[in-house]
């Protein structure tokens, strides 16, 4: 027995004294204490108070508790109130999907408890072992700060963020999120915290081979061994092929695997499933499975894919749902059955036979012409690595049947398109799957790919188990969706005055085993960046391969970071060669509000896209504020002669949701005692569209925050949407909801009329929830206005439904600028100042909005300087693991930081809306290579920019 005092009451544990402290925490109850790293102690949301010294409870075993102090961020909470640093956090907007918030808490209340005047300094180094995706770490010095002034004058004296839209209540006023509370305490939200006592255990056994066939697979001692409940292999699962991108349907994507494939076609690709009653079990099992390989030749690179007599990654029979070629019968003459299928559900100008998944092609005016125009061109290779999502929060799922349904409780961006999937593999119609989106612990696109829960749930529906998965951290890298690499080659002429006369792209992206997103995410190379150019004659060709690395899929920004790495790097270099300063060059080129774009017609997902004219664009003002901070033009020094110091830039855009494409619903019910409860489609995954939906209400309704509550994602209950990626969600999720509140005021409007007997005309709604005649001075409260629908007599329950498609683009435009200093000797990069001025129209939620901006522009960073899985001559992924890896830590953070709104009221988003997040990773990468050319001459034009390659391109190695 080891005994210890836990947040302040003496406790004691008779478990194996070598098992870690976290898994004997969190079995206590202590939902705080997380795992993100299999015990690595990297990511920090593990961390206790352990004898005063914040400590990983995931490295000390039971026996080293033995007469301990320990406190969790339990012990911050009194009376289920949060405490203030927990309220600074909610208000500085840090607490998004917050899977280690509470653990940042801790550390930071343990920082000001002994050091209340600490220092920027002292908070880098208080978190210097905690890991943040999401909300960068710009603002947590910003809550320390919230939090001392709170304690010396008994309020906040510094603004969180700025205010917009004076004329409005809620709407662009920071008023911290919604669920803030909950997250921040550490309350059973996640996945994991759902799972009942008797839950089965999943696991894989994995392929070590980048490509083989199964020839063999013997699973009888393992399935005969006890506790054993099932095992799946090739052999015994559903001929049902799919995909596993959560996106439109019918999909964009080629359906190319199976729930288990015959051919492996990666190093961690599935081989065989086991459910047994524990972990432990499943492990035993696995040890006692034989499975004979034929292995077969790799590819990795598209280089590789591309050349003569490449082995085929897939070589099984081609279908198609429409649009099948005059010749399939031809290409299908030499089809392998254990490759299995490809299916199309319609022409992606994809040619398996040669590695390619999917293509696109396309453009306006005269590349001949335009170049025959310039006085100058350049044309410059630009590659780009496989960059890992790496949320806090692996990749999990729980699943059961509940009232011979199937139900899942999910961490997903997804929520419809993971139901149709899961009943699609099986066999299931969507009325018996139940999809629950819990809280999501990070995702950044990879949460839109179904990856665990199709197997998870199949070995629910086919045992009638309750089934926990979870990812491990290697498998997160080695079995997960990761960023596409890309090799983009980009041609760019212009005149001496500055003008671009012409613009080609060619992007050959790598997809991996596996097609999904494989049109999408390379598109968004070419369809995020030349629609910001004013240029008359652009094209661009478009073909991505298969190959046998990692797999690939979503990750925030989709194919635009690589595409603005390549385009303005371009812009850079043909600028210097016309002997002109790029801003300049950049600002001539730029598209303005009215300009007809159309290069779009070519670029749509699948099909012809539509000719529109640019909305409210706030690019310019963005280029031009920036510079001024930055002081573009002026060449700075260092006092060191080994440093060189550089500026450099990048104009962006991305999008708010796919016009034509996508599609959202919402309800607003108003309940007896006159609150309100949102039922959104949308999938709030951290960035605070819970508290969107629930501002657009109060601005509607006139009532307090606290009077509203959402429920969002949850398949039964709420309507559908496309779920949360593209930037959906504020532009279309929260513009079903603006719909609904206007349908149920309207309701509620005309209901008041009929019990007051006052005319619809002379009602309005007004604080503090209730109708009053601007006519005759009457009032009536909500609540007696609900009460009086529902009785007897009445007319029904008040609820207001709304859906929301457009065919209008609310497209958001910034600029990043970053000031770098080399080391002309070692290669080594510092990032002194990094500025992202982004126009998102009005910001709903604008502290949340900033914080989004410092995540997205850290990844960007991170992706450029030193992000990228490495994978050996045999496809083996040698850094998977968070320590290796390389995430950007709050050491690596830019010394000068800053997040920008630029004030544009957009004609199309709520209350002007647009996105705010997904931009924000285009800019760090061609502003960095930019800068760092500017201080070396040399420019580097793959990322991670290494010292090496800085080396190199200088000569120097």
């Amino acid at each position: 027995m080891v005994s210890f005092t836990l947040n302040g009451k003496k406790v004691s544990s008779t478990l194996d004294v070598m098992t870690p402290l976290r898994d004997i925490l969190y079995s206590m109850g202590l939902n705080s204490v997380r795992d993100s790293d299999d015990r690595e102690g990297f990511a920090g949301s593990d961390c206790i108070i352990f004898n005063d010294e914040v400590r990983a409870s995931n490295l000390i075993p039971l026996f080293m508790a033995e007469g301990a102090e320990i406190f969790t961020a339990e012990s911050l909470i009194k009376d289920r109130k949060i405490n203030d640093v927990q309220r600074a956090m909610v208000a500085a907007g840090v607490v998004q999907s917050a899977y280690n918030s509470p653990t940042v808490a801790l550390i930071l209340t343990h920082l000001l408890a002994h050091k209340s005047d600490a220092t920027r300094e002292d908070v880098k180094d208080a978190l210097s072992s905690v890991f943040i995706r999401d909300a960068g770490y710009e603002h947590f010095y910003l809550a320390v700060k919230l939090v001392q002034e709170e304690r010396a004058t008994g309020s906040y004296q510094t603004p969180v963020s700025p205010s917009f839209r004076p004329n409005l209540d809620v709407i662009g006023k920071p008023t911290g999120k919604i669920d803030g509370d909950s997250l921040v305490r550490g309350e059973k939200v996640f996945v994991e915290d759902k799972v009942m006592p008797g839950a089965y255990a999943l696991e894989v056994l994995r392929s070590p081979y980048a490509m083989a066939y199964v020839k063999d697979i013997d699973t009888s001692e393992a399935e005969s061994l006890e506790g054993v409940e099932a095992i799946v292999t090739w052999k015994n699962v559903p001929d049902v092929y799919y995909m596993s991108a959560g996106q439109g349907n019918p999909e964009p994507s080629p359906h190319d695997r199976k729930l288990i494939n015959r051919k492996v076609r990666h190093v961690g690709d599935r081989v065989a499933a086991i459910v047994a009653k524990d972990r432990e079990t499943c492990e035993k099992a696995m040890s006692l499975i034989k499975v004979t390989y034929e292995p077969l030749p790799a590819i990795f690179t598209v280089e590789e894919a591309m050349a003569d007599n490449a082995p085929l990654v897939h070589n099984g029979k081609i279908e198609y749902v429409v649009g099948a070629p005059s010749d399939l019968d031809e290409q299908n003459k030499s089809y392998d059955e254990r490759d299995g299928k490809v299916i199309y559900q319609f022409p992606l100008h994809g040619d398996i036979r040669h590695n390619i998944a999917a293509g696109a092609h396309g453009g306006i005016g005269s590349l001949e012409e335009g170049f025959k125009e310039a006085d100058a061109i350049v044309e410059e290779t630009y590659q780009t690595s496989q960059v890992q999502c790496t949320p806090l929060e692996p990749h999990v799922c729980y699943s059961l049947i509940e009232n011979g349904r199937l139900t899942v409780h999910a961490s997903t961006q997804v929520p419809w398109h993971l139901r149709r999937i899961v009943a699609t593999v099986c066999g299931l119609s969507e009325n018996k799957v139940h999809i629950i989106k819990e809280r999501v612990g990070g995702g950044y696109g990879s949460k839109q790919d179904i990856l665990v829960e199709d197997l998870c749930a199949y070995c629910t529906y086919i045992t009638g188990k309750p089934i926990y998965y979870r990812n491990s951290r290697k498998e997160e890298f080695i079995a997960n969706s990761t960023r596409h690499p890309m090799r983009l080659t980009v041609k760019m002429g212009g005149k001496k005055d500055g003008t671009i006369t012409a613009i080609y792209m060619d992007v050959r992206a790598n997809t991996g085993p596996y097609g999904n997103h494989c049109l999408t995410v390379p598109m968004n190379a070419s369809s995020k960046t030349l629609p910001l150019f004013a240029v008359k004659n652009m094209f661009y060709d478009l073909n991505t391969y298969y190959t046998n690395i990692a797999p690939t899929g979503a990750y925030q920004g989709y194919g635009a970071p690589k595409g603005y790495f390549a385009i303005m790097s371009a812009l850079a270099q043909l600028s210097w060669k016309l002997g002109l300063d790029p801003l300049e060059v950049a600002k001539k080129n730029v598209v303005e509000e009215g300009y007809m774009l159309e290069i779009l017609k070519g670029l749509g997902e699948g099909r012809e896209g539509a000719i529109v004219p640019v909305g409210s664009c706030g690019v310019k003002q963005a280029l031009e504020q920036g510079a001024k901070m930055i002081k573009w033009g002026e060449k700075e020094s260092s006092s060191d002669p080994d440093w060189a110091i550089g500026k450099g830039f990048a104009m962006i855009q991305q999008g708010s949701g796919l016009p034509g494409l996508d599609h959202s619903n919402c309800q607003v019910k108003l309940l007896t005692d006159g609150t309100f409860l949102v039922l959104s489609g949308g999938a709030d995954i951290g960035t605070g569209l819970d508290t969107i939906s629930a501002k657009i209400v109060a601005e509607q309704t006139k009532i307090s925050l606290d009077k509203i509550a959402v429920i969002s994602g949850d398949t039964d209950s709420c309507l559908f949407d496309t779920g949360a990626y593209a930037s959906s969600g504020t532009y279309f999720s929260a513009s079903a909801t603006l719909k609904a509140t206007e349908d149920l005021v309207k309701k509620m409007i005309k209901e008041a009329s009929f019990q007051m007997g006052e005319d619809e005309r002379d009602l309005i709604l007004r604080s503090p929830g209730e109708v009053y005649s601007t006519k005759s001075g009457k009032t009536l409260s909500y609540a007696k206005l609900s009460h009086d629908t529902l009785s007897g007599t009445g007319h029904g329950q008040l609820v207001g439904t709304g859906y929301f498609v457009t065919p209008n683009n609310a497209i958001p435009y910034g600029a990043h600028f970053a000031q770098v200093a080399v080391n002309k000797r070692t290669g080594e990069v510092k990032v002194m100042k990094f500025y992202a001025l982004q126009d998102a129209g009005t910001p709903i939620n604008p502290e949340i909005a900033l914080c989004q901006m410092y995540g997205a522009a850290m990844k960007s960073i991170g992706h450029t300087l030193y992000e990228g899985m490495v994978l050996d001559k045999d496809g083996v992924c040698v850094n998977a693991n968070l320590t290796d890896y390389g995430t950007p830590m709050i050491g690596e953070a830019p010394e000068d930081f800053k997040a920008v709104l630029i004030d544009v009221n957009d004609q199309y988003g709520p209350y002007g809306a647009k996105s705010i997040s997904e931009i924000a990773t285009n800019g760090a990468a061609p502003a960095i290579a930019m800068a760092i050319a500017d201080a070396t001459g040399a420019w580097v034009r793959s990322w991670p920019i290494t010292p090496e390659k800085i080396l190199k391109a200088m000569g120097k190695l």
